[in-house]
Order: structure tokens, then sequence, then C-alpha cells
């Protein structure tokens, strides 16, 4: 069957331009006027882009499915605009064999709704330390390798770790916290913890990792991506490491670029990890999109269950939720007053993550039909109670928002269409 999607704003060549597309065997065909088509939908001056990728998220199944699981996760994703989301490997249990990946993606097989490509983890048992996976192994089924959730404390771990994925043509994408820097902290070390007496994680427990990796990165000539940076000096590390011409990149996560420390409140919902830092590190991060030294926005959507969430700063689980309004905060807040364009935002999520991580795509005839259309109009405000996600903790809750997600298509299929709500 082929469908003529028709009237709309698509993003090519990285511009919006007025055109159509047309999906014929879940791929984009050339089109042109002539062109027959079984169906045609007209999408009324809406924008469309190459589906949404978030290359840091958490479906937590196999493991935990009282937290999310394959459906809940991907569902949530299909109604954020994603069309490709890369699962971390926190799971139980973890993707370190063969063996253990295979139950992961036989769930995925069944219940996801969009593509799914997993992480494999750095270490057996993803302890962040001991003996090293089967790089080789693993690589054919994996975007990367990860532990995510663990830094790799040792260099020379790490160091091997880096070489067998450079081997086998995987990027190492790392979780950089220096364990014995933490010293039982929660949140970021600045003013809100002093006054109210909580437990600061320092910002030298990240980026001296980065720091260390990138060296290694150097020596080894691997493919490096930093997950979730959060600090001015992780920034300028990363900065850095591109001057010299390294395979690095990195990614931060909306709630990175919209609050900061002075935000906090004594709920679970504001607790994450890496932490919210301070508003200079916001705006270092800032700097770090405007100029191109981030590559990537992910959610690290990290869903827990509402007891979890429910025991204050101090007691409960780090991870908040984002699938669902990662896209409308960072049109409000960041595109709409001009602080990035519209177009750099679709790089941010869409272009740079496929790139970096070889995941295809695009509107161009040949590729897959992954595409988002986007209501750039829409107004409304982020109600956890709507989200498909299991979890609902999120620092955003009832924020003005603009712009949504409409209608989502996967492989030429539809996987998500407001107009059905």
């Amino acid at each position: 069957m082929k469908t003529r999607y028709v009237n709309a704003l698509c993003y090519r060549g990285g511009e919006f331009a007025a055109g159509s597309l047309l999906v014929e065997d879940g791929r984009f065909a050339a089109d042109a006027p002539a062109a027959a088509a079984d169906r045609t939908v007209d999408l009324g001056g809406l924008h469309v882009v190459p589906g949404l990728v978030d290359v840091h998220v958490h479906l937590r199944e196999p493991g935990f499915p009282h937290k999310e699981t394959i459906a809940t996760g991907t569902a949530a994703a299909a109604c954020g605009g994603y069309t490709t989301v890369c699962s971390m490997p926190n799971l139980d249990p973890a993707p370190d064999t063969p063996d253990h990946l295979h139950v992961q993606t036989g769930l995925i097989r069944r219940d996801a709704v969009v593509r799914v490509v997993p992480y494999a983890s750095i270490t057996l048992g993803q302890r962040g330390c001991g003996e090293l996976v089967d790089f080789a192994a693993l690589a054919p089924e994996v975007v990367g390798f990860s532990d995510d959730g663990r830094g790799v404390q040792s260099a020379e771990l790490m160091e091997e770790a880096m070489r067998r994925a450079a081997a086998v043509g995987k990027p190492i994408v790392a979780h950089c916290e220096v364990d014995e820097l933490l010293r039982g902290g929660y949140i970021h070390d600045g003013g809100y913890c002093r006054t109210h007496g909580h437990k600061g994680i320092c910002s030298e427990s990240e980026w001296r990792q980065v720091e260390r990796d990138i060296a290694l990165a150097e020596k080894t000539g691997c493919q490096y991506h930093v997950c979730h940076v959060s600090t001015r000096e992780s920034v300028e590390l990363v900065r850095q490491a591109k001057a010299r011409g390294l395979r690095v990149s990195c990614e931060t996560a909306p709630h990175y670029l919209l609050l900061c420390d002075e935000d906090l409140q004594e709920e679970g919902r504001f607790k994450m990890n890496p932490p919210l830092r301070s508003r200079a590190d916001r705006d270092a991060l800032l700097a770090g999109i405007a100029d191109g030294t981030i590559d990537v926005i992910a959610t690290d959507h990290a869903p827990h269950t509402a007891e979890e969430k429910a025991r204050g700063l101090a007691g409960s689980a780090m991870g908040i939720v984002g699938l669902e309004c990662a896209f409308p905060l960072l049109y409000k807040y960041l595109v709409l007053p001009g602080a990035l364009s519209l177009e750099r935002l679709v790089e941010l999520m869409s272009v740079n993550p496929r790139r970096i991580f070889g995941l295809g795509g695009g509107l161009e005839p040949g590729q897959a039909a992954d595409f988002t259309v986007l209501d750039l109009g829409a107004q409304y405000e982020i109600d956890p109670a709507a989200f498909r996600s299991k979890g609902r903790a999120t620092p955003f809750a009832g924020w003005p928002v603009q712009g949504r997600a409409v209608l989502t298509v996967v492989g030429g299929q539809c996987v998500y269409d407001a107009n059905e709500e």
C-alpha cells in the first residue's frame, strides 16, 4: 500500500520546507504529483521531522516490571514523538551475555511499539568492576556498551573495555561517577544542600571520570559518549576533546537545561543522578548546546513506583521520567524564547543521535518511514496522571508547555495518533 502525506512542512537538509511524503512498504519512496497512492493524508501544514531518538532510556524490563515494561515505556515514547529508543542495561538479568540479552530482545520483539536498540553492559553483572563482557559476542545486537548507573572505577579496566569496543566498532557510553567522591551524597553539593542539611554530591565526582575517560579514548581510539552531562567542567572537557579531533560526544537532559539546584523542593520528583547542579552549571550546558559541544538531548527516562518516589530528597529512588514531556518543554522554554532554533532542536533530538550511533533515518527515499508530526501551536500543561509510562515522577508537573507530537509513525505504521485519544 502507498500512502501520501501532503500539506506538510518537512525537515530535510537541515531546514523545513513545504512538501509531501510517499510511504510504500514501510519506507519512503520518491514522490511526484503524478505518483499513484492508495491513501492520502492531509497534515494541515504541520511540521514533520525524522522520528525523535532517545539514546538514554530505562525500560526496566526484564527484572523490574513494577516500574515500567517494554509495552508501557514504548507507548510513552510513541506519545512523545520518539520512534527509536536505546535501552539501558540496569536490568535483571543484565545484558552481559548473549543469553541474558536475548531475554530482553524477546520482550522487545513481543511488546515494543517503537524501535528499541539495547545497550550491553561493560562488565559482568553491570557492576562497574570485575570482569568485562564478551564484546565480540554481544556487538551484533547492541548499539553500544554501557554500565549506566555505575561508573567503571578502574582506569585499567576501562582502557581494556575501550580497546575491545573499538575492535568491534561500537561506542563506550559512560555514566561518569567516582564512587569514592560520593560520600553518601544524593543532591548537588551547593547552596540548597547546605541550607537544608542534606548530603551533597560534588561536581568533581562526574568531571574527574570524564577527564580520565577522554584521555583513555584518545589513547585507544575508541568512540566515546558521555551520558547525562551536568557540570560546567564536563562541558569544557568535551569541548577541548572535540577541538583535538577525538571521537567524543555527549548528551544532557531537559531537566539540566531548564532547572538548577535553586529549584529544588523536598520531594522525590526532584531527585535524579546526576543531580540538578548550580545555575552556573546550567548556563554552561546551555552554552554547550549553543556552540555544538553538546551533541544530543536525551531524557534519561527512569521510572520508579510512586512509593519509591514518595520519600523526599533523602530517601527516594533516583530518577525521573521524561519521554512524554521532553519536546514540549524544550520547545516552550528554549525555542520560543530564541535560545535555540527549532532546526537545532531537531538536530539534538533526532539527527545527531542517529548519526553518532549509526541508526540511519531521515525523510529521504529509501529510508525507513519513521517520522513524527508536530503541532507547534498546541498549548497545555504537563499532567503526569495522563502519562502512558508507569512512572509519574517529574519536576515539571503542572508546567505550561507548547508543541506536541500528534502522529508518530514507525516503519510506515502509525503507533500514536493524538486524534484517537
